[in-house]
């Protein structure tokens, strides 16, 4: 299905190349390359998007003015991704992948203590900016669909680096504590748990889980290393009752030291055969050119070929409705009672963890109406995690984690196992536009709620589905975290230093945040497709593969020359680029020099001597200030209370909304990192669990009071 068949885009200058132009194009955009010459404004009549990475201030400066595009293509939907975003006292800027990385807070976290951070493979920040530029692209798309104009959709690389810091920012706003870089190993906010493991022959991601979710492959671990003879302090343990963020410090490093020297005896070959024969929730960290032979990714069809390469081609896989199911002419669009692109739009959430519960926030956020289903009987992960000090463990509704990812949502508490409860359901999956759901694949099945049969019922529907690996291939069915995709992907393989073992952003995920803004993305061009043809979808987005999209650039590599290789912080097409320590203890400032009239800048300001001992002597922000004026891009790499006191821009562009929890107190809350130009947000708090149950099920149920007390009685509403 190709939802953007006869949309036109023109792309300025590197946008054409960018991971954002080929989502486009991957949903049947025509990508024509651009550029700002005199003249040119003209042919935007014949666009329905546009995209550059310079701004408003500099389109401004070139003569393309958001009034002279208006009056050329009232219709346009235009989109700017740039370091800083449009406006603010930093919009001219000069900024690059590490610049947005540091100034975003996501550099800080990734590395090791006795070295400068180092950033993570290839584009990571600009990526995650462009998905987010997406979901702003299609929701604009959609509201044009209804009131006929176009908009701009302004993205900032950094407050998007930024969104990525949620344990940061609870840490310090509830118990005034700074995460710090942890080399291979998660920080959860109270513990730290390894998860790179080097093996015989290279290495494997791995991590303990808590509680039911991670029980069976705990104990498969343990069962695995009393099979081979090593000593192993995790047996016996109650793995049903473990808690990754409560565990006694003491005895997590007996763990991991047994668990070391276990790994350091297996191959890569056995972690990919018997580790996932025992289902022990661990995979190989592979290189790039590796994905290309992988029979997973070949039996879904990923890569084709082009000029003689193989590269990853879809962003998500779309199947149509059964045709028998579909209807015909337009679907009517529903008034909103909240403002945003998505006002009117009815979703029914059946998600959990982050990436189902970010992509429902997003769609609620720019203003649809949406009813999460849940169950005090199998609670989100979210809402057990004791991450910081207000928090307890067993209480379902004081979690700041869950209170984040959840916004603009209303909650259903609903026992699925009871089948009096599709007495609730069944009108709301006729009332739903969009279904979402991140279960492992068949789960939905299982429960009588998979598209097929949501489809039958309710042809127009959109599905979207998000899981590790796909809802079909050989692996569908596996294990898979955030950090699986990075690893298989080749993304963990090129992030660290090459004389070290690969690392990772320990405290801020990645795939688990960029595999939602495709699934809003994809469900707001469903959305707009199917108003004016009438048929539902089901989307089906794989986390791994958004990885492997990712990593485009260097699985290319691999095809033409050889492998490539973690490089620290330098790029072969920088001039230089490197991480400087600035005055004070762990102070860094980021810099990159594209050409030599700025290196000779740069050495000037340096008096000659040598730039780390020139850097060493000055303050961050003002060493930072100083080479901006000299037309050098640098950033500080700034820890949560710089972005929260100290940075004017993320300020200025409202990075942070105070929403008033019942329980927590009033906290900032991380917004969605969109601006658009027509449209306007109104974010509300997370619900506590099952807090809108009765008001749903009367108001959009429809259901008698008899009936209530009924399913109150039976238990249907936990």
């Amino acid at each position: 299905m190709k939802l953007l068949a006869e949309h036109r885009v023109l792309a300025l200058g590197a946008m054409a190349q960018r991971p954002l132009a080929r989502y486009l194009a991957s949903l049947g955009a025509t990508i024509v390359h651009g550029t700002t010459e005199s003249g040119s404004l003209a042919t935007l009549a014949d666009f329905d998007f546009l995209l550059d990475d310079l701004g408003l201030e500099r389109l401004a400066d070139q003569g393309w003015t958001r009034a002279a595009i208006e009056r050329v293509q009232p219709r346009l939907v235009h989109v700017s991704v740039t370091c800083f975003g449009s406006g603010g006292p930093r919009a001219r800027w000069l900024g690059s992948e590490l610049v947005a990385s540091a100034l975003g807070g996501t550099l800080r976290l990734t590395g090791q203590m006795d070295r400068p951070p180092v950033k993570e493979a290839l584009d990571a920040c600009t990526f995650h900016a462009d998905m987010v530029a997406a979901t702003g692209a299609m929701a604009a798309h959609y509201a044009r669909g209804a009131y006929g104009a176009g908009q701009h959709v302004d993205v900032s690389i950094q407050e998007v680096a930024f969104s990525r810091n949620v344990n940061s920012l609870l840490v310090w706003q509830f118990d005034r504590r700074k995460l710090q870089r942890v080399g291979g190993a998660l920080n959860y906010g109270r513990a730290t748990v390894r998860c790179i493991w080097a093996l015989a022959d290279g290495w494997c991601f791995h991590s303990l889980m808590t509680g039911r979710f991670g029980a069976p492959a705990n104990q498969a671990l343990s069962d695995w290393i009393d099979t081979v003879g090593m000593p192993n302090p995790l047996r016996g343990t109650d793995w049903l009752n473990y808690n990754r963020s409560t565990l006694d410090p003491g005895v997590r490093t007996q763990w991991e030291a047994a668990m070391a020297a276990f790994f350091a005896t297996r191959t890569r070959a056995e972690v990919s055969s018997e580790g996932r024969r025992r289902g022990i929730n661990a995979c190989v960290v592979n290189e790039p050119g590796d994905v290309l032979g992988d029979p997973h990714l070949a039996a879904r069809g990923f890569f084709e070929a082009e000029a003689g390469l193989r590269r990853p081609s879809r962003f998500a896989l779309l199947r149509p409705g059964p045709a028998e199911t579909t209807r015909s002419g337009p679907v009517p669009r529903h008034s909103g009672a909240r403002p945003g692109p998505l006002a009117g739009v009815r979703v029914l959430d059946f998600s959990w963890a982050l990436v189902g519960s970010i992509t429902t926030k997003t769609l609620g956020d720019l203003g649809a109406d949406v009813i999460k289903v849940e169950s005090r009987t199998r609670p989100c992960l979210s809402r057990l995690d004791v991450q910081v000090a207000a928090s307890r463990a067993g209480h379902l509704d004081d979690k700041p984690w869950f209170a984040h990812l959840n916004t603009s949502k209303r909650s259903l508490a609903l026992d699925l196992r009871q089948p009096a409860a599709r007495t609730v359901l069944d009108p709301l999956l006729d009332w739903a536009d969009v279904v979402v759901e991140n279960f492992s694949p068949g789960t939905m099945a299982r429960l009588g709620l998979d598209y097929d049969r949501l489809a039958a019922r309710n042809p127009a529907l959109v599905m979207v589905s998000g899981s590790v690996f796909g809802q079909s291939g050989p692996l569908a069915h596996e294990w898979g975290v955030d950090g699986t995709g990075a690893a298989l992907s080749g993304r963990t393989y090129l992030t660290g230093w090459p004389d070290r073992d690969p690392v990772i952003p320990g405290a801020v995920p990645y795939g688990d945040v960029i595999v939602p803004y495709v699934m809003a993305a994809t469900v707001a061009a469903a959305l707009q497709y199917r108003a004016h043809s009438g048929r539902g979808l089901h989307i089906d987005c794989s986390m791994y593969e958004i990885c492997v999209q990712q990593m485009t650039a260097a699985i290319l590599a691999a095809q033409t020359g050889p492998p490539p290789r973690r490089t620290g912080n330098t790029e072969p097409d920088r001039l230089l680029q490197d991480v400087f320590p600035a005055q004070g203890e762990d102070r860094w400032v980021a810099i990159t020099v594209t050409d030599q009239a700025q290196l000779d800048r740069l050495h000037a300001l340096a008096g000659g001597s040598d730039i780390s001992r020139w850097t060493r002597q000055r303050p961050d922000h003002a060493l930072m200030a100083e080479l901006q004026a000299a037309g050098i891009a640098a950033g500080v790499v700034q820890d949560i209370e710089d972005l929260l006191d100290r940075d004017p821009q993320l300020a200025t562009r409202g990075a942070l909304v105070e929403l008033d929890h019942p329980l927590l107190g009033p906290f900032g809350h991380l917004r969605t990192a969109l601006h658009f130009s027509r449209d306007r947000f109104a974010v509300f708090r997370a619900p506590g669990i099952g807090e809108h149950s009765l008001e749903v099920a009367r108001e959009v149920a429809s259901l008698a009071a008899a009936e209530l007390d009924q399913l109150m009685q039976a238990g249907v509403f936990e």
